[in-house]
């Protein structure tokens, strides 16, 4: 959990309470929260001829990112004990009407496709709030945001940059700005190479060295804003002067854009002329469709089951105590109109980490007070318990594969790229794997498109064991998928390797029978939540992998099966085609190693 160092007398003045350490640790502990160290007790270190003063170190839930900073923890604090209510977060528009803009180019669909803004206009910066701004923006960094790679942050100052923007991808070269901080202009090559060796900022250089362009944000003279997610230019750099802080943010992750972009205006939007509004920024992304305005501070509407908390906790609240109880923990509650068992609720944008009805079921057991829920285990459970589909079918393959005499092996996700292509006699087209960007080592670049390098490095290192070994593996592959938000998805694979003085192949194909056996069986009843049609719709059988079906009776001219896959010693592979539901489908594949596969993973 990340910990947060916040004054300790400034915290108890924004409480309006001084506490012992002992008080504030209870304090800490009701409301879900830990407090690690108190440095009154302790020697302090000497900051500018001064002693620092007194620090409290409370350790945060990392799911919370509304309590990285002092804002965050001293509100919820105060909201908790019944000290203030929810602040009303407002969007107002900007003084002469017109919203700033930043137009997206499309070539940042290459890079870093996603961009979000907003203003908080008239904002008064002492020197505690503004060292606040800054360690948020790196605590947001460093745990959400992934070290950079999924969101970066830039903070400017309005009044010296003229909008609208443009968010744009250029080569290096054609960059040149002054980078915070620094008096020289550079190219983007040249920036490369000053920062390398930084010990804040050479880490993040990855992120985008080897990309053909790197993002850049201009103003309307052609100013440069920034270059996320390395650094901002100098020239707009925000002091404890400025008055009116534009934030532009881009990423990879749009969830966790529009996150960022909420937690960090809702903390510091108290500091405005015109506490808690915000100015937004119209994004204009017509490429992708992702044309907005930012930020969306408007709650987000839920409900929750009265029976479930009650279940869950042990209690026997009603709806209103309920709601007076989530009012505690900043959330809007009330009565459901539509049934007695319901309370409508209004997350408020800071409350990210709230996603299911079980994360207000634990508000309210926070609100009420742990150590005065019963002891007493629940008469009733208020939980499902069930597996998801997917794990289920694993279990079930998994324990048929374990009856039939098979050791399960776990090995790891990540692998070598020849271990994955090369050592299997497979090509790299560039778009099947997902790569890791900065791997510390050659064993471990990609994420395993199969189970199979797992299972033949779990034997290599298992020889001085006697043969025949079996062994299997019931686990997920990764592939890139660009169709999607994080442009990747994972599939449920299984895969056996059988090791001996013979090649196995009856073994393997008994293996295959025993597993078809069992899931046709559980197509055709519905049993373990499988559903199908009658018997003769749910059937398998297996055709060598170099020519067309086979069998007549499922004959189909218009699929052919697998061409012939290098792996395999050529006429020894045969693909396992299954038909459900009237359609046919090729879900594996089974047959003899090479000999040069064998070879590299120092099997003959």
């Amino acid at each position: 959990m990340p910990t947060i160092a916040v004054d300790k007398a400034g915290l108890f003045e924004a409480l309006g309470q001084d506490y012992t350490t002992e008080e504030f640790d209870e304090l800490c502990f009701d409301f879900g929260i830990e407090l690690d160290e108190d440095t009154s007790t302790s020697q302090r270190p000497i900051v500018d001829g001064k002693q620092e003063p007194p620090q409290l170190k409370i350790e945060i839930p990392a799911n919370r990112y509304d309590m990285l900073c002092f804002e965050g923890i001293s509100l919820m604090l105060n909201i908790f004990r019944g000290k203030r209510t929810l602040p009303n977060y407002r969007l107002v528009a900007p003084p002469k009407g017109e919203l700033q803009v930043i137009n997206v180019d499309k070539e940042t669909s290459r890079i870093r496709p996603y961009v979000s803004g907003a203003i908080l206009r008239n904002i008064q910066f002492t020197k505690a709030s503004y060292d606040s701004f800054i360690a948020l923006q790196d605590k947001l960094h460093q745990n959400l945001a992934r070290q950079r790679s999924l969101v970066a942050i830039g903070t400017h100052d309005l009044d010296t940059i003229e909008g609208p923007f443009s968010y744009e991808a250029l080569t290096p070269e054609k960059i040149n700005f002054v980078p915070l901080n620094q008096t020289r202009s550079m190219n983007g090559v040249e920036l490369m190479r000053f920062y390398e060796n930084d010990r804040h900022l050479s880490r993040y250089l990855p992120i985008i060295r080897d990309s053909p362009v790197y993002p850049v944000i201009y103003d309307a003279k052609r100013t440069v804003c920034s270059m996320p997610p390395i650094i901002n230019g100098n020239h707009s750099k925000i002091t404890l002067k400025t008055r009116n802080v534009f934030i532009d943010m881009t990423a990879t992750d749009r969830t966790k854009l529009d996150i960022c972009n909420n937690i960090l205006v809702s903390m510091f939007s108290q500091y405005t002329e015109e506490p808690f509004t915000v100015e937004p920024v119209k994004v204009v992304s017509s490429h992708n469709h992702q044309s907005r305005e930012t930020p969306d501070l408007s709650p987000r509407e839920t409900q929750t089951e009265v029976s479930y908390i009650n279940n869950c906790c042990g209690l026997n609240l009603n709806p209103s105590e309920i709601c007076s109880l989530l009012k505690r923990m900043s959330y809007t509650a009330s009565p459901s109109r539509a049934s007695s068992d319901l309370i409508d609720i209004q997350v408020p944008p800071t409350r990210a980490d709230v996603l299911h009805q079980a994360d207000i079921m634990e508000d309210v057991a926070i609100a009420y007070g742990f150590n005065k829920l019963p002891r007493s285990f629940p008469s009733e459970s208020g939980t499902i318990a069930q597996p998801l589909m997917i794990n289920k079918l694993s279990d079930i393959v998994r324990m048929e594969a374990a009856m039939a005499g098979w050791s399960e092996v776990m090995p790891l996700i990540l692998c070598s790229h020849d271990e994955n292509f090369a050592y299997l006699n497979r090509k790299d087209d560039g778009n099947t794997a997902v790569r890791l960007a900065n791997p510390k080592t050659a064993e471990y670049q990609l994420v395993r498109t199969t189970l199979l390098p797992g299972l033949l490095k779990t034997i290599r290192e298992n020889k001085h064991h006697s043969v025949p070994m079996k062994v299997f593996e019931v686990s997920d592959v990764a592939f890139k998928d660009l169709n999607l938000e994080r442009k990747s998805r994972n599939e449920r694979h299984f895969a056996a390797a059988w090791y001996g003085k013979s090649s196995g192949f009856e073994i393997v194909h008994g293996l295959m029978d025993r597993l078809m056996l069992m899931l046709k069986s559980a197509f055709v009843t519905g049993e373990e939540g499988l559903s199908s049609g009658p018997v003769e719709e749910a059937s398998y059988w297996i055709d060598e992998v170099d020519g067309e079906l086979a069998a007549p009776e499922f004959s189909n001219k218009n699929i052919l099966t697998p061409t012939l896959d290098p792996t395999f010693y050529p006429g020894h592979a045969a693909a396992i085609h299954v038909r459900i539901g009237g359609k046919e489908h090729v879900i594996g594949v089974f047959g003899i190693l090479h000999p040069t596969v064998l070879e590299k993973f120092d099997l003959r």
